[in-house]
């Protein structure tokens, strides 16, 4: 499988027209003091600018993103930047809710498999109740065999309570895939957003 076809999940692609007259290495000069975070490493080759992030802080502006690469190119139009960004959390976020969902279809599995057993065995046929024995002096004065206690039933829907529920899993497969169709429109929108800034210098 080409890997093109899937990376889409932890990386954002875009580009930005540079202004008229600006060179490449007056684009990379502005967008420069983003790669001067602490746990950020960089490298500049001609038109293109590789970095990475180790142990990066909530207080960088690319902290969700852990490597990328940017480039300018020429367009029909001017020259352009490209930039070609990799983020784990997105993965994560993305892999998370199958993960919970693979944990409900366990938990139906198991809940069948209990059911299935419980049910064998209130199909096994039950031994008939032998009477309580009951003292001669109470036969002799015709009082009535004692009954056998019946069983209760509440711990009978006790034991339906505790019974494992797929719930809690879906739920948390919802939030991670809410997380991540968010995250993924919005960081998008957030880098370019940042990178048009520095570039128009603001």
């Amino acid at each position: 499988m080409n890997r093109r076809f899937i990376d889409w999940i932890w990386h954002i692609r875009g580009s930005l027209p540079l202004a008229p007259g600006q060179s490449g290495d007056d684009a990379f000069g502005r967008l420069d003091p983003l790669f001067h975070e602490p746990g950020t490493s960089h490298d500049r080759t001609d038109d293109t600018l590789t970095f990475r992030k180790k142990g990066q802080a909530a207080q960088d502006k690319m902290s969700i993103f852990d490597s990328g690469v940017l480039q300018v190119r020429k367009g029909a139009a001017g020259l352009v930047l490209h930039y070609r960004l990799s983020s784990r959390a997105l993965l994560f976020c993305f892999l998370a809710p199958l993960l919970f969902l693979g944990f409900a279809q366990l938990t139906i599995a198991v809940g069948k498999i209990e059911k299935a057993t419980a049910h064998a065995a209130e199909k096994k046929p039950e031994k008939k109740d032998a009477s309580l024995p009951q003292h001669p002096i109470d036969k002799f004065l015709g009082a009535p065999a004692p009954e056998k206690p019946k069983k209760d039933k509440a711990g009978k829907s006790g034991e339906d309570d505790k019974k494992p529920s797929p719930k809690a899993a879906y739920v948390f497969a919802a939030i991670f895939a809410a997380l991540y169709g968010i995250g993924r429109v919005l960081e998008g929108k957030l880098v370019r957003s940042l990178f048009r800034k520095r570039l128009l210098g603001a």
